[in-house]
């Protein structure tokens, strides 16, 4: 009853960031499915069951998945390979079986020894490739002018390179709703909007969808010229009937279970949404105001539940996606209600408003994701991790050029061999352990951290401080390590904002304070 309770305390902030999350997510879901060569309703189911199958199942009160960009290459690969769509589905229910087999076997904590340096890098990547990515629309750029050779969406540098040919296609409709879309939205950022008892409530990304639909409708009426057309607008499928709508579905071929090729499939998709799952869950958690820590477990069978589903009706493989999970914290989100608020609305979009939702020109859905991969790869991120040292940026910067010049699983185990080296070269010097004592008075418990607490150590400290019972008195001493990790100092702050909340007393000797990074 009370965590009933708790998801709906909150629909005031949940509600709005559902919807900025919605509007996020559906040009997501239909260019991802286009770019991975499956049908276009493929990336809707698959946003349907991310956000209300995996978003009540899952922990987190801040991630939000769906079809992910990061599994592009290899569900195109895997299509093409076994030649029917129906056959992938098998290898996606697949898939999903070995996802809860790895949750059940306790697998999620792999993603607590991932450096805070590779998981920034990872947003920063992510961020780069969304603002390439989004350019194309945001210049006006449809079908009738072959889409697909503006939008690198599998690291394709002579796409990027042929960028320049936009100034020969431009719309110079598109680019004015762009630019005016992009200005509300940094409008919508300044403090006077968030004082404003009015403005508040009224999120950017919606005011910019508005904004668009009725500013080519002006175009329409009159500067012709410049109207956009249903090439340069959100193209959903027509559902005249629930008949028509389940007539959309499609069905897994079990007689693949006897292909090898399909269970090598099923065994790849399985380790790497996995791997993008953990990495975007914990990247969500560095976001949230809270400092809320989600359980990688439960993430786990949560995902896989979703994507056995998605197998079964014909959905694209699902991860926690930390696009969609970013724009849910940053429109304010507390809850996991917002994640399954915009499963329902991708949902009712396809069964009751296709066609208001194809008035949407793509230029202002371009406006919104161009400001969240600019709050994602931000400048000020940059420099703040340049000067923590060479430790902490050389390992953010490889994984952003590993992720922008390769993928993002190259990206990440770049960033990760350095980070590495490093925690290598210092091991020559120190050993390290965590050690904990609980004093005679039993409301007091001494954490003593070693002479040195790499990120290595971060899971244990965590899953320590996890398991700290209500009204506990916590001393964390660190006055015997000659080197803590930011990582870890990162830990101990974050422990320090939760603990509030479960009524612990905090206090630290010998550790110094750090800021914590996070979207705002």
């Amino acid at each position: 009853m009370n965590k009933t309770k708790n998801i709906f305390s909150h629909l005031g902030s949940d509600l709005p960031a559902g919807l900025v999350v919605f509007l996020v997510a559906l040009p997501l879901c239909l260019g991802i499915a286009l770019s991975s060569g499956a049908p276009l309703f493929s990336g809707i189911i698959a946003g349907i069951v991310g956000g209300i199958v995996v978003g009540s199942l899952s922990g987190s009160h801040t991630s939000v998945s769906g079809p992910a960009a990061g599994l592009t290459v290899i569900v195109l690969n895997a299509i093409t390979e076994l030649q029917v769509f129906n056959l992938f589905l098998t290898a996606l229910v697949l898939a999903g079986v070995f996802q809860i087999i790895l949750g059940v076997l306790k697998a999620g904590i792999i993603g607590y020894y991932f450096p805070t340096s590779v998981i920034k890098g990872m947003l920063a990547g992510i961020g780069i490739i969304l603002i390439i990515k989004q350019i194309p629309y945001a210049f006006g750029v449809n079908e009738s002018d072959d889409l697909s050779n503006y939008i690198p969406f599998v690291n394709d540098w002579n796409a990027v390179l042929d960028l320049k040919n936009l100034f020969n296609v431009l719309d110079l409709g598109a680019i004015i709703i762009t630019t005016l879309s992009l200005l509300i939205l940094i409008l919508w950022e300044k403090p006077f909007v968030k004082r404003s008892p009015i403005l508040k409530i009224i999120p950017g990304p919606l005011l910019v969808v508005f904004l668009g639909i009725g500013l080519n409708k002006f175009f329409k009426f009159f500067i012709p010229d410049l109207y956009l057309d249903f090439e340069d607008k959100v193209v959903l499928p027509q559902v005249q009937s629930f008949e028509g709508f389940f007539g959309l579905f499609t069905f897994p071929d079990f007689s693949g279970l006897m292909n090898g090729d399909v269970w090598l499939i099923a065994f790849t998709m399985a380790i790497i949404a996995s791997l993008e799952t953990l990495l975007s869950l914990e990247a969500a958690d560095k976001i949230d105001p809270l400092k809320r820590v989600s359980p990688p477990n439960r993430e786990l069978l949560a995902q896989g539940t979703g994507n056995i589903i998605n197998g079964l009706i014909g959905g694209l493989p699902v991860t926690a996606v930390i696009v969609r999970s970013s724009a849910n914290v940053t429109s304010g989100a507390r809850t996991r209600m917002s994640a399954i608020f915009h499963g329902f609305l991708l949902l009712a979009s396809v069964l009751l408003i296709p066609s208001l939702l194809n008035l949407i020109p793509l230029a202002c859905l371009a406006a919104i994701l161009l400001m969240v991969g600019y709050k994602l790869a931000k400048v000020s991120l940059f420099t703040t991790q340049a000067k923590l040292g060479w430790d902490q940026f050389l390992p953010f910067i490889i994984t952003i050029v590993g992720i922008v010049v390769f993928d993002l699983l190259i990206g990440i185990g770049l960033g990760m061999g350095v980070a590495i080296v490093y925690i290598l070269l210092r091991n020559f010097q120190n050993s390290h352990f965590l050690e904990e004592k609980v004093s005679g008075n039993s409301n007091t418990i001494h954490i003593v951290l070693s002479e040195e607490v790499s990120f290595l150590n971060k899971g244990a400290l965590i899953q320590t401080l996890e398991d700290i019972p209500e009204g506990k008195h916590v001393i964390i001493d660190g006055s015997n390590s000659k080197i803590i990790d930011y990582d870890v100092l990162e830990v101990i702050e974050n422990f320090k904002i939760a603990a509030k909340n479960k009524n612990i007393e905090v206090d630290t000797i010998g550790i110094r304070s750090v800021k914590i990074g996070g979207l705002h």
